[in-house]
C-alpha cells in the first residue's frame, strides 16, 4: 500500500476563526516534504489533521491508504503514522527503557521483536548504555533523541516531524538529519515542520508554504528561481552602502553580513548597475558573483504577501 499522501481541499475552523483552508497537495513515498509557514500559521493543525487527532471542518485527505476524515476510530491511521511534537512528551521519572517499554506495549507490538528495533536506534542515536538510567537526568538533546527513538518503534510508514533537531548540538543534528535520510531511502515517506531553513535545505526535496492557506507547493529548485542574488565582497562593512543601492531605479532589496553584501535582482543583467552603484558611492568592490536567490527571501516574500 502507498506510504504517500494526498490532500484535496482541507480546512478546519474554530468557531469563526479559520485556522487553516484551501490545502491541496501530495506527497510522493520516500519523499522528504517540507511544510513551512510563520507561528501560528496553520501547521500544527495540519498535522494534527492528518494523523487523526483532529477532524477536519471539510475537504479531505489520504495517509497511506486511510481515508480522512477518519470513518472509525483511526486505529488503523494510528499505526502506519508516527509524529514527533515539538515538546518530547515523555515520562521523566521512569527510564529509557521503561518509557519506550510503555510504547511498545501501547501500539501492542511483540516486544522483544520491537526491543531489537529500540535498541538499534539506541545505537545510532548515541543513547546505548543509557538504557536504564531516568529520563530527568536526560539532556534536552538525549530527550529529543529519545523521542524519536519512540516515534519509530512501531516502525510507520509516514513520519510527522516538528522541530526534529530543536536544541541538539550540531554533532546531535547531523546525526538527526542523516537518520531522516535514511528513512527515506527506506520508503518512508517524511513530512518536515521547521522554522530552520538551512535543515529544510538540506533534507526537503519540495515544501509547502502555508500562512493560514496554501502560498505555494515547489520544489526548493523551482522556489529560488524567479530572481538572482548578486554577492559581493566589498573592504569593511557592507551594510554603509546599502541606502546607495535604493537610488537605483530598480531599487534591489539588499542582506548584508561584514563585508558581504547580497543585492537580490530580478534580472541578471542589473547587476552592472549595482556595481557601478556601489564604486561611485566609494565601496572597493574584491569579488563578485551570482549565486541563486536566497530561500529566506522567497519564503519571506510568500508569508509577507498580504501585507504588502
Amino acid at each position: 500500500m502507498s506510504a504517500g499522501i494526498r490532500v484535496t481541499g482541507l480546512y478546519r475552523t474554530f468557531g469563526t476563526r479559520t485556522a487553516v483552508e484551501g490545502l491541496t497537495f501530495e506527497v510522493a513515498p520516500g519523499e522528504v516534504f517540507g511544510l513551512l509557514g510563520p507561528n501560528g500559521a496553520g501547521k500544527t493543525t495540519t498535522v494534527r489533521m492528518l494523523t487523526g487527532l483532529l477532524t477536519p471542518s471539510g475537504g479531505e485527505a489520504v495517509v497511506c491508504g486511510e481515508r480522512i476524515p477518519l470513518r472509525d476510530q483511526g486505529s488503523a491511521l494510528r499505526r502506519k503514522v508516527g509524529l514527533l511534537t515539538e515538546q518530547p512528551g515523555l515520562y521523566e521519572r521512569l527510564s529509557a527503557r521503561e518509557n519506550l517499554t510503555f510504547f511498545i506495549r501501547l501500539n501492542e507490538l511483540d516486544e522483544a521483536v520491537a526491543w531489537k528495533r529500540c535498541e538499534r536506534y539506541l545505537a545510532q542515536f548515541g543513547l546505548a548504555g543509557r538504557e536504564d538510567e531516568p529520563v530527568s537526568g536526560f539532556s534536552k538533546g538525549m530527550r529529543q533523541k529519545l523521542a524519536i527513538i519512540r516515534t519509530l518503534v512501531h516502525e510507520p510508514q509516514v513520519l510527522f516531524l516538528d522541530e526534529p533537531t530543536s536544541g541538539l548540538d550540531p554533532e546531535s543534528a547531523r546525526t538527526v538529519r542523516d537518520a531522516v535520510a535514511e528513512l527515506a531511502s527506506e520508503g518512508r515517506t517524511l513530512v518536515l515542520c521547521s522554522h530552520n531553513l538551512g535543515e529544510v535545505e538540506r533534507l526537503c526535496t519540495r515544501v509547502a508554504v502555508i500562512k493560514n492557506r496554501l502560498r505555494t507547493v515547489a520544489s526548493l529548485k523551482e522556489l529560488r528561481r524567479q530572481g538572482t542574488a548578486l554577492e559581493l565582497r566589498l573592504d569593511g562593512d557592507a551594510g554603509r552602502f546599502s541606502a546607495a543601492l535604493e537610488a537605483l531605479p530598480f531599487a534591489p532589496g539588499s542582506l548584508h553580513e561584514g563585508g558581504l553584501l547580497k543585492v537580490l535582482l530580478d534580472d541578471e543583467e542589473q547587476a552592472p548597475a549595482v556595481v557601478e552603484c556601489l564604486v561611485k558611492a566609494g565601496a572597493r568592490v574584491y569579488q563578485v558573483t551570482t549565486a541563486a536567490r536566497p530561500l529566506e527571501e522567497a519564503y519571506l516574500e510568500l508569508v509577507r504577501e498580504e501585507e504588502a
